[in-house]
């Protein structure tokens, strides 16, 4: 995850939007909320904490950016082609009251994509729970998670790692996912680094990709996880949470 992004193609306006309405996520370290626009306020102060962070990524810099920022993060999730949230950092791992918590940043799950499948009676489909449709309120086989950033009191915190583990147990636990995407500008080393620390695969780079935060056209470093890599990711996301847990404030 780490500081990255994505683009708005969804599929999806038939689909029940019960599947998507993950609640609140939640550990002994963050807690996403569905975002909403009551955290403007907060997301908005936690992006000024250092907004130099955000050379390479697409995070508003003052109070009317953030609010245009979350307007479209819930249209789209209105139009169920995205299911952002803002991440609440804990006063510390093992503390579960409200007091202290903060806002420290933002995500979502995005890329939403329903597959269809072709039709041949000779070859039937010989995956388990195809095909799936999202008018029948069925959960998305591939999912993107992206547009995510973190206020500078958060970074190189366990905020990352936390909120990482909750997103991708809910892709492939609950959606039973195919593939979570991941991308970032290629020029953005720490999100890469962050990235790779998850133990996401590295694709590869798509050349001229997207319009880039700092008005170039970018190139898109690509990453994915798959449902027989999360075992071991789990793992070693667990783990660096127990490692953290004595020390996070």
């Amino acid at each position: 995850m780490a500081v990255g992004d994505g683009d708005r193609r969804g599929t999806g306006r038939g689909l029940s939007a019960q599947v998507l309405a993950t609640g609140a996520l939640e550990n002994d370290f963050v807690r996403l909320v569905p975002l909403g626009p009551g955290h403007v306020g907060e997301l908005a102060a936690a992006a000024q904490e250092d907004p130099g962070l955000y050379g390479l990524a697409p995070v508003p810099g003052d109070a009317e950016g953030m609010q245009a920022y979350v307007r479209a993060a819930l249209a789209d999730a209105a139009a169920l082609r995205a299911v952002p949230y803002a991440i609440v950092r804990k006063a510390r791992g093992g503390d579960r009251s409200a007091r202290g918590d903060r806002i420290a940043g933002s995500v979502r799950f995005m890329s939403l994509e329903w597959w269809t499948w072709p039709h041949r009676p000779s070859f039937p489909i010989r995956v388990a729970g195809e095909p799936r449709q999202a008018q029948a309120g069925h959960p998305p086989d591939v999912v993107e998670i992206g547009h995510a950033w973190l206020a500078a009191s958060a970074v190189r915190t366990a905020v990352n790692t936390a909120a990482c583990l909750l997103m991708l147990a809910h892709a492939f636990e609950v959606w039973r996912v195919h593939r979570v995407t991941l991308k970032t500008d290629a020029r953005n080393a720490r999100s890469r680094a962050a990235i790779d620390r998850i133990g996401a695969r590295f694709e590869g780079i798509l050349r001229s990709h997207l319009p880039a935060a700092d008005g170039i056209v970018r190139d898109t470093a690509m990453y994915s996880l798959l449902p027989g890599e999360w075992p071991e990711t789990k793992q070693r996301l667990e783990s660096a949470l127990a490692r953290a847990q004595n020390g996070e404030r």
